[in-house]
């Protein structure tokens, strides 16, 4: 998603506008304004509206609707997915905001339910109130004064996409809703890493199919959902497997040690790091004064010192003091997760203000092939200092550090 701002909160709940919301509204507005010829029959056989489309396409009147019923189907989304929170919230887990974005709207949970039952629930609130506001919608006609046909094809169109959205959302397309009451479904007799995988499987043939369907119609809004539930369902396993690999594993099992960590010292040229850089094929170092961790000096910084002037200047005068750190008894899923936030490679692992190791993304990585190998986080410690088996030369000196990135 792009940049998103907070409109207001419902129930506590943030509610955000993101920037692509405000580029798809008025596309919405246009397209329901265009078509109204073409939805008032539709709309008059399932409700017995009798509106008369010449009236209601006169003047700057189809854009007025068109812009009308897009903000309502959208204030539909945003109920639909506060369905979806106040489950969530009802079984413990917080929700973060719901934004609304080009393709609709985002719950973001804090956590992940794991209990198929409580991911079921979850799932099917969010449907069974854009059902709910579908029939309010279609109730409402019966209470509106005679003469207003422009009230009663908005009411009569959000009556008709409330129910239709809730019945597309039930597609066993993961990770929309319908993906999710599979994944539960699943998950009553396999693990739940193996359910997401299965239902992520499912959903990428849901998009692969919806996108060739979308490229036959033209309909680039269609193409752009398809995508968005091909790459969700891929992200999304993806994650869940990584959760499941790391379960009980934390940053001292497979961090390297402080005493294995290279470091530099404030006073060091920056002419001096950068030949260290080369011959250490290293990009980045903590920086040490007194056994005390002051910052980090990473190869960008020192490319910013012209060439003739790297004599005179020290790692002091370029070092990052802002550290990225984190406690050696933290998730290694945390480890991962915070990486990937602040897009970088590695974190320094801090206790009681003393730098006792640090953690990197490749560290995680051969951690994560070798826990799905073996089962076991113990092989992984064993493997990391163990010579391998099958190969016929001894092995280098263990310098862990050494594949290590800082580039921030």
């Amino acid at each position: 998603m792009f940049k998103s701002f907070r409109i207001g909160s419902l129930f506590g709940i943030p509610i955000k506008l993101d920037v692509s919301f405000l580029l798809i509204l008025p596309i919405f507005a246009w397209l329901i304004g265009a078509q109204i010829e073409l939805l008032v029959g539709p709309l008059n056989a399932v409700f017995g509206t009798g509106l008369d489309a010449a009236d209601l396409t006169t003047g700057y009147r189809p854009w007025a609707l068109g812009l009308a019923a897009a903000i309502g189907l959208f204030a539909g989304v945003i109920l639909h997915e506060l369905g979806h929170s106040l489950v969530a919230i009802r079984y413990g887990f917080p929700i973060d905001s719901i934004t609304l974005w080009i393709f609709g709207g985002l719950a973001q949970l804090s956590d992940q339910p794991e209990d198929w039952k409580q991911e079921l629930l979850i799932a099917i609130a969010g449907p069974i109130v854009s059902v709910f506001v579908g029939v309010g919608s279609y109730l409402l006609l019966f209470v509106v004064p005679s003469g207003l046909d422009g009230v009663v094809f908005v009411l009569a169109y959000l009556a008709l996409l409330n129910i239709a959205l809730a019945g597309f959302n039930m597609l066993p397309a993961f990770p929309m809703d319908g993906g999710r009451v599979l994944r539960a479904l699943l998950a009553r007799n396999r693990p739940f890493a193996r359910a997401t995988q299965i239902a992520a499987e499912v959903g990428k043939l849901f998009a692969l199919l919806m996108g060739l369907f979308g490229l036959l119609q033209l309909n680039i809004i269609l193409i752009g959902i398809a995508f968005f539930i091909y790459i969700g369902a891929s992200g999304e396993a993806q994650q869940t497997v990584l959760n499941a690999a790391f379960e009980g594993v934390h940053v001292d099992d497979i961090m390297t040690p402080g005493e294995e960590v290279d470091s530099v010292s404030p006073d060091t040229s920056v002419a001096d790091l950068l030949e260290r850089m080369f011959s250490e094929r290293h990009t980045g170092y903590p920086v040490m004064e007194n056994g005390r961790l002051v910052g980090i000096v990473t190869l960008s910084d020192a490319r910013g010192v012209d060439a003739v002037e790297r004599d005179a200047f020290t790692v002091a005068d370029v070092m990052t003091t802002e550290l990225e750190t984190i406690e050696p008894d933290a998730e290694a899923m945390e480890a991962l997760n915070r990486m990937q936030q602040r897009r970088i490679g590695r974190l320094l692992v801090v206790e009681n203000d003393e730098l006792v190791g640090l953690i990197s993304r490749t560290d995680l990585m051969t951690a994560l092939d070798i826990i799905q190998s073996s089962g076991s986080i113990e092989a992984a410690k064993r493997a990391a200092d163990e010579p391998d088996p099958d190969s016929d030369r001894s092995p280098p000196p263990r310098n862990r550090s050494s594949d290590q990135r800082w580039d921030r």
